[in-house]
C-alpha cells in the first residue's frame, strides 16, 4: 500500500463522468486525484475496435470541451483521442492502474487505501455477468469482443441478446466466422440499436447467422457449446465463446466502505440531489448509482452528476 498525501477530492474511476466529476471540482477550487484500476476510459478502450457510438457527439462531452469526429457518430478511437486531450487540457491528475480497496474515517477526514491493479478495475465494465457454468474459465471463453478476424473460418459461438451480442455476431459473421447466436430469451432485446437490428435479424432470417433463442447454456467445453431448448439438448460446436451477458458494479467495495445496499436491486443508500451515501463524505455518480439497474444510466446523462 501507497500513502497519499491529503486530497480535497479522490474520485475512483476514470471514465467520462469520473473525469467530469474532477473538471467539476477543478472549477470550484477544490484539488482531485483521479485513481482507476485499469486504463484511462478503460470501458470505452475495451469496446471492440472501430466500434461507433449510438449518440452523437456532443452527449459525450464533458467540461464544454468539442467532440470533432469524421461521421455524424464517434468511433471508439476517436472518443479516446478526445478524453485523452480533456485530461491534458484540463490538467487532471490521473494515476491508472491503481485502484481503491478501501476507506476509513478518521476524526474529520476519510482514510483511502489504494493499491497497484495487477488487473481489473472497479468500473462496471471490469465485472462481467458470469453464467456460473462449468467450463466458462476455458481460455477460448470471453466476456468481452475483440478483433473479429482471428475467427475467420472458426466456429463461434456468442451468448447473449442485446447491443454487444448482435453487434459481435454481426462482425464474426463479415469476419468470415459461422456464428451461432445464444439467447435466453424469445427475442432479441428491445434495446438494440435501430440500424443493427434489422441487419442481425436478417442474418438470422436467411441462415446466415444460426440462432437459438429461449436456450440455456448448461456447460462450456473445448470444442463445443451444450445448450438446452425445452427438454432438447444441443451442442454446439465452438472453437471461440463469447459471453456477452452484461456486467455489474463492484458491490464488494461498496460494502467494504459501509454503504447500505438494497437487498434487491443493490442500489446504494444515495441521496438523490447531492449523491452523497450513508457514509458522510462518500458520493457515487454514474451507472453505479443504479445498482444493477446499470443502463438506466450512460456517458450522455451521467456526466452532469459532477
Amino acid at each position: 500500500m501507497r500513502e497519499l498525501p491529503t486530497e480535497d477530492v479522490l474520485i475512483a474511476g476514470a471514465g467520462p463522468i469520473g473525469l467530469a466529476c474532477a473538471i467539476s471540482a477543478r472549477r470550484r477550487g477544490l484539488g482531485s486525484l483521479v485513481a482507476d484500476g485499469g486504463a484511462l476510459v478503460n470501458s470505452i478502450a475495451r469496446y471492440p475496435i472501430g466500434m461507433t457510438f449510438f449518440t452523437t457527439p456532443e452527449r459525450l462531452e464533458i467540461g464544454s470541451h468539442p467532440l470533432a469526429c469524421a461521421g455524424q457518430k464517434p468511433t471508439r478511437e476517436e472518443a479516446l483521442k478526445y478524453y485523452r486531450g480533456v485530461v491534458r487540457t484540463e490538467e487532471l491528475r490521473v494515476r491508472t492502474y491503481t485502484r481503491l480497496v478501501g476507506a476509513h474515517r478518521e476524526d474529520s477526514v476519510i482514510v483511502a487505501e489504494l493499491a497497484t491493479a495487477r488487473g481489473g478495475a472497479t468500473g462496471y465494465f471490469d465485472h462481467p455477468n458470469l453464467l456460473g457454468v462449468p467450463g466458462e474459465d476455458l481460455p477460448q471463453v470471453s466476456h468481452y469482443f475483440d478483433d473479429p478476424h482471428f475467427s475467420c473460418g472458426r466456429d463461434v459461438v456468442v451468448i447473449g441478446g442485446k447491443n454487444s451480442a448482435a453487434e459481435a455476431a454481426l462482425e464474426l459473421f463479415r469476419a468470415g466466422a459461422r456464428v451461432t447466436l445464444v439467447h435466453r430469451r424469445a427475442q432479441l432485446g428491445e434495446t438494440v440499436k435501430y440500424w443493427v437490428k434489422p441487419d442481425i435479424e436478417n442474418r438470422i432470417k436467411a441462415g446466415e447467422i444460426a440462432a437459438r433463442f429461449e436456450a440455456q447454456v448448461g456447460r462450456i467445453e473445448p470444442d463445443h457449446v451444450r445448450i438446452t431448448r425445452g427438454r432438447k439438448e444441443e451442442a454446439l460446436p465452438a472453437d471461440r465463446v463469447y459471453a456477452l451477458t452484461g456486467y455489474h458494479p463492484d458491490f464488494d467495495l461498496f460494502r467494504r466502505l459501509g454503504i447500505r445496499l438494497d437487498a434487491k436491486t443493490l442500489r446504494p443508500a444515495c441521496d438523490p440531489d447531492t449523491l452523497e451515501t450513508n457514509v458522510p463524505g462518500v458520493s457515487m455518480a454514474g451507472s453505479i448509482t443504479r445498482g444493477r439497474a446499470i443502463s438506466e444510466v450512460f456517458i450522455e446523462n451521467g456526466r452532469f452528476d459532477g
